[in-house]
């Protein structure tokens, strides 16, 4: 073996590190085979749910939209937690049918996949506000996504065997699920400007990673630029294209998000937290928490405490 093994990966790029702080994670919760006449409908509890036809076919319903038909391999999901229901039918079914079970003595028609990908840090929903309302994605034998079909293959096996531990199993490659579906958006080249295209981005990924990496770090415009390779002005206008907000701006954000988590989740006091997230003193960073989340840092420790 070398004295120097090249092991170290280095820092996590800016995806890497946004997931990991917003705490991501996936659930699976019904893997049923339908029948009869059905209908479901989980939206509402502020996640991102999905569903995946693994047989059949079902019908996608949206107030105000044609209904659409999902074949299998077809999967769905819903950024925004957009109301929905998935059904047997192309017709609208009547409310009293909508997560009211089915009749097992009818031919199965469908068999569907349903969970929800979450994150623990609320802070996320402005990652999604690039994706449209509704995403559904060809997932057959003739999708161009050769790693997503494996992970749905690897789930529906999971599933269908049941061996010890299958739950913990499939709720993490439902994380690996949200990561890919997320890279075929932008491989799609749907995504021009947000925040999700902008940590695709050559460039802006750069200076966005060192913020997600080193929030106490004395960033400024300048230095932040140079992270992306980038002079002052075109880096600043260009930041601001891409995510929709100034450079400093997005860094006062990111810090105080972190500096919620550690309020919530942490004993560290006031000072060593005001440190962490770039801040020299403690009034500097009770002011700056103020003025960007409209709370103080010692309210939000409270209410996290009682």
């Amino acid at each position: 073996m070398s004295d120097s093994p090249n092991v170290w990966l280095g820092e996590p790029d800016a995806l890497s590190a946004l997931l990991m702080g917003l705490q991501l994670h996936g659930e699976v919760y019904v893997s049923g085979r339908f029948c009869g006449a059905w209908a479901v409908d989980t939206s509402g509890e502020r996640h991102i749910p999905f569903h995946l036809i693994s047989s059949g076919r079902a019908w996608l319903h949206i107030e105000g939209c044609e209904p659409r038909v999902l074949n299998a391999g077809d999967m769905v999901l819903f950024p925004r937690d957009q109301q929905h229901i998935i059904s047997h039918s192309e017709l609208p079914p009547k409310s009293e049918l909508v997560n009211a079970g089915f009749d097992e003595t009818q031919a199965v028609t469908t068999e569907m996949i349903c969970g929800y990908f979450d994150f623990s840090n609320k802070a996320a929903w402005p990652l999604l506000d690039s994706l449209d309302d509704v995403v559904i994605l060809d997932l057959s034998d003739q999708s161009p996504q050769p790693m997503l079909r494996a992970l749905i293959e690897f789930i529906v096996a999971e599933l269908k065997k049941r061996p010890p531990g299958f739950m913990a199993v499939v709720n993490q490659l439902a994380y690996l699920l949200f990561v890919q579906v997320i890279r075929q958006q932008i491989d799609s080249g749907k995504l021009k400007e947000g925040l999700l295209a902008a940590l695709f981005d050559p460039k802006i990924s750069k200076a966005l990673a060192a913020i997600h990496n080193q929030p106490q770090q004395s960033w400024t415009l300048v230095t932040l630029a140079q992270q992306a390779g980038m002079g002052r002005s075109s880096f600043a206008a260009y930041f601001q294209k891409m995510v929709g907000m100034p450079a400093m701006r997005y860094l006062s954000q990111w810090r105080m998000r972190e500096a919620t988590t550690l309020l919530k989740h942490s004993q560290r006091s006031m000072l060593d937290i005001a440190e962490q997230c770039g801040y020299e003193s403690e009034a500097a960073f009770r002011k700056a928490y103020k003025q960007v989340t409209g709370e103080t840092p010692g309210a939000v420790r409270k209410a996290a405490q009682s």
